[in-house]
């Protein structure tokens, strides 16, 4: 059988290419199959690597300011020598900023610019940006400045680049933004389509998440809808009433601002790694992710992958850390849903275990496919 492997990652154990190439060597094992692994993101982590593992590309080592203003390590890809890959996480992550530093005051976007300027330095013009994980409720303000957009308060006094900037907003200035973004194109992987602000806005929906306070939440609605009239007030359109506008703190606002086209993430993860073309010749998909419940058919990566693979009608197989509750939508989509752990173990002995689990889990499922196919 040729199968295809196409999972996202077990987030906190296992990368998407982890779980690709357990999958594969599991069944390997078990037969005579041609396995293609083709691992997944949905634009938040593990973006990058899904892009890597199916092009010639290159990870660039730089270091940006961090979300809390900070200095940070950090990288971002290139592929086919002019595009690059940005996983917004990795410059502003929520991940970075401890529970209890957790403020939209004190974080910024600026390292996301960083990353662009240095790709543009390195003759990138071509961008993949994945907006999933921000930490950081800013509009894009500190990307933008970065870039060379000049913002001030009622007193004329230039603004700094976090946060608590919004609220005291009183003008712009464009002219100096870095000439080659009018050279440039950005493709945005987003899954969400909140727009900026109102009570689906950034602030009021993911605000919370990020530590935003009931006090700030109005706030940084009203800053939001202020910054963004006055950018489009200089550029003559409309960017915040598009869906996705609002995603990763309205981050989706700034490069829509940039002349930014927003994508599903998963599918234009899947195109880049020609998914599609693989599926439709396959006999057998399997995918996977660290929990599934019925949120995965909406902007997941396995229900992506599910999608194309009906599409074609090959059979699709689930695995997954965990199966939640009212999972029983999952069945039109998937031939079966499974969870790999076998037997009552902890969340700490499920997490530190789990490749293992996942691969005899895979060996089973195999197994029984085989000696399905050899009784007909």
């Amino acid at each position: 059988m040729k199968i295809i492997v196409a999972p996202d990652s077990f987030k906190g154990s296992l990368t998407a290419t982890e779980v690709a190439y357990t999958i594969k060597d599991a069944l390997l094992q078990s037969g005579e199959h041609q396995v293609i692994t083709k691992p997944m993101a949905d634009g938040g982590e593990g973006t990058i690597e899904a892009i890597l593992s199916a092009t010639d590309g290159e990870r660039v080592q730089i270091r940006t300011l961090g979300p809390l203003g900070n200095g940070i390590h950090t990288s971002y890809a290139i592929i086919h020598e002019t595009t690059a890959v940005i996983e917004t996480a990795m410059h502003a992550g929520l991940y970075q900023v401890p529970a209890e530093q957790r403020n939209p005051d004190n974080v910024t976007t600026y390292g996301i610019g960083q990353a662009i300027l240095h790709a543009l330095d390195k003759g990138c013009r071509q961008f993949i940006i994945g907006l999933g994980g921000s930490a950081t409720n800013d509009g894009g303000l500190g990307m933008l400045q970065a870039l060379g957009l000049k913002a001030f308060d009622h007193s004329g006094n230039t603004l700094d680049k976090f946060g608590k900037d919004l609220l005291h907003m009183d003008s712009i200035q464009l002219e100096q933004l870095d000439p080659r973004l009018s050279q440039a194109t950005f493709r945005i992987a987003c899954d969400v389509d909140n727009p900026l602000c109102g009570q689906l806005g950034a602030s009021n929906v993911y605000g919370p998440q990020k530590g935003a306070t009931p006090e700030q939440i109005p706030l940084y609605d009203q800053a939001l809808h202020h910054f963004a009239n006055l950018i489009e007030a200089q550029l003559t359109d409309n960017y915040q009433d598009i869906a996705g506008s609002g995603a990763a703190g309205g981050l989706g606002f700034a490069f829509l601002a940039l002349g930014g086209k927003l994508q599903s993430g998963s599918g234009l993860i899947a195109d880049i790694i020609s998914l599609e073309q693989s599926i439709k010749t396959a006999d057998l998909v399997f995918t996977g992710e660290g929990q599934s419940d019925e949120q995965t058919l909406y902007g997941k990566a396995p229900g992506f992958v599910a999608k194309v693979a009906n599409k074609y009608q090959v059979p699709v197989i689930l695995l997954s850390g965990s199966l939640g509750n009212n999972i029983d939508k999952l069945s039109n989509h998937f031939a079966g849903c499974f969870s790999i752990v076998n037997k009552p173990l902890s969340l700490a002995e499920c997490m530190t275990n789990s490749k293992s689990l996942l691969r005899e889990q895979s060996q089973q499922i195999i197994h029984l496919i085989d000696v399905l196919l050899k009784a007909r």
